[in-house]
C-alpha cells in the first residue's frame, strides 16, 4: 500500500486545468441564475402589480447596486448558455479529446466574456 497519499490537500495550491475551471464556472453561473430568476420574478410581480410599483422598479433600476445584479445575471445567463452549447457540441461527438476539450473550452470562455461585456454595455 502506497502511504505518499497527500493528508490535506490545500485547493489553493492546485492549478486547475482550464476544463475544470469553466465546469465549475458552469456551475456557479447555474447557482447564480437561480438567484437572479427570484429576483427577475419579484420585478416582473413589482412592475405589474400597479402604476406606482412600475414607476418604484424604474427608480431602482436606475441605481448602481441593481445595475450591478441584473448585469450578473446577464452575464451568468450568456456564461451558462455557450458552456451548455459547449456540452452539446461534446455530446454530438466534437471536441471529445484532450486537446478538442481545452480548445473548445477557451473559444467558449472568449466568446462568454465578450457577452459578458457587450450585457455590461446594454445595461449601462
Amino acid at each position: 500500500m502506497n502511504n505518499n497519499r497527500p493528508v490535506n490537500l490545500d485547493l489553493a495550491t492546485v492549478k486547475f486545468p482550464i476544463t475544470a475551471i469553466v465546469s465549475i464556472l458552469h456551475r456557479i453561473s447555474g447557482v447564480v441564475l437561480l438567484a437572479g430568476l427570484l429576483i427577475l420574478i419579484w420585478m416582473l410581480d413589482t412592475s405589474l402589480s400597479s402604476e406606482q410599483g412600475f414607476a418604484h422598479l424604474q427608480e431602482i433600476l436606475q441605481s448602481v447596486p441593481a445595475k450591478l445584479i441584473l448585469w450578473a445575471v446577464l452575464a451568468a445567463l450568456a456564461y451558462h448558455l455557450v458552456m451548455g452549447l459547449r456540452h452539446l457540441t461534446m455530446d454530438l461527438g466534437f471536441g471529445e479529446t484532450l486537446q478538442g476539450g481545452k480548445t473548445t473550452a477557451t473559444v467558449a470562455l472568449v466568446i462568454a466574456i465578450i457577452l459578458m461585456a457587450l450585457a455590461g454595455v446594454w445595461v449601462w
